[in-house]
């Protein structure tokens, strides 16, 4: 069986050129055989059939003078998404396979520094809808704590007693076959604390290919709701995947 790189493969099928190909794998938007690939070189028969996964335009949910919130698509990276709004820069970040509000500030101005106090003093209220593997039937609080480490730009986090406090709370909402439909709150931002969290309790978010090695979704099943401070609220609808 002749094989080759998947991204000239894809390249050939898709009439695109091989730095497309090798950037939307690299983007996660490519789909073999019902599993998303990852890996651009990876050796795949001339006979393979790829499916590349639409991205939806962002769109703003609320505006002011100060605040701009955006529903961000999975698969948009957060710095990306910045870049598509002149004169505005990102307050957080979301993963790049995360869907919901994300929030831009006017950098350096007053209320820029008011929210970055906000979040340092963990009095922003963070809502997520997620699924997971298994069943959860009661609420949970989940407060071990967390340490992360970056190498050559990737971040990885994980359960460590010397790490930094973290506290997320789960309530159940609703259960499909064997997984579990969660609204999370976290009071802390810890990087990946919910993907980290849930995986702790054995419970791990569906399509989370780095903590769990779960391709069983063409996504990281996780959606940012909604998001409050100073006093203003803003809430991205569930995509349908989420709904029950």
């Amino acid at each position: 069986m002749q094989t080759d790189k998947a991204y000239k493969i894809l390249a050939l099928n898709h009439n695109l050129s091989h730095k497309q190909a090798k950037s939307l794998i690299d983007s996660g938007l490519v789909m073999l055989n019902g599993k998303k690939i990852s890996i651009a070189r990876l050796e795949v028969p001339y006979s393979s059939k790829f499916e590349i996964l639409e991205v939806r335009k962002p769109h703003i949910l609320f505006e002011n003078d100060d605040l701009l919130a955006i529903d961000k698509p999975a698969f948009i990276e957060s710095y990306a998404l910045a870049k598509m709004f002149e004169g505005w820069s990102l307050l957080h970040r979301l993963d790049q396979e995360t869907s919901g509000v994300i929030l831009l500030i006017k950098e350096g101005s007053a209320f820029h520094q008011q929210a970055k106090e906000a979040f340092k003093k963990n009095e922003v209220y963070k809502e997520y809808r997620c699924l997971v593997q298994g069943i959860i039937a009661q609420p949970m609080d989940i407060d071990t704590p967390i340490s992360t480490s970056k190498k050559k730009g990737f971040a990885r986090s994980r359960i460590d007693k010397q790490g930094l406090e973290s506290f997320t709370q789960i309530t159940p909402i609703g259960i499909v076959g064997k997984k579990t439909l969660l609204k999370v709150v976290i009071k802390t931002g810890r990087t990946h604390q919910i993907r980290v969290h849930l995986q702790s309790i054995q419970h791990p978010i569906v399509g989370d290919r780095i903590y769990a090695k779960d391709s069983s979704a063409k996504r990281l099943m996780l959606h940012a709701h909604k998001i409050a401070l100073l006093g203003v609220e803003i809430t991205s609808p569930l995509p349908p995947n989420l709904c029950l």
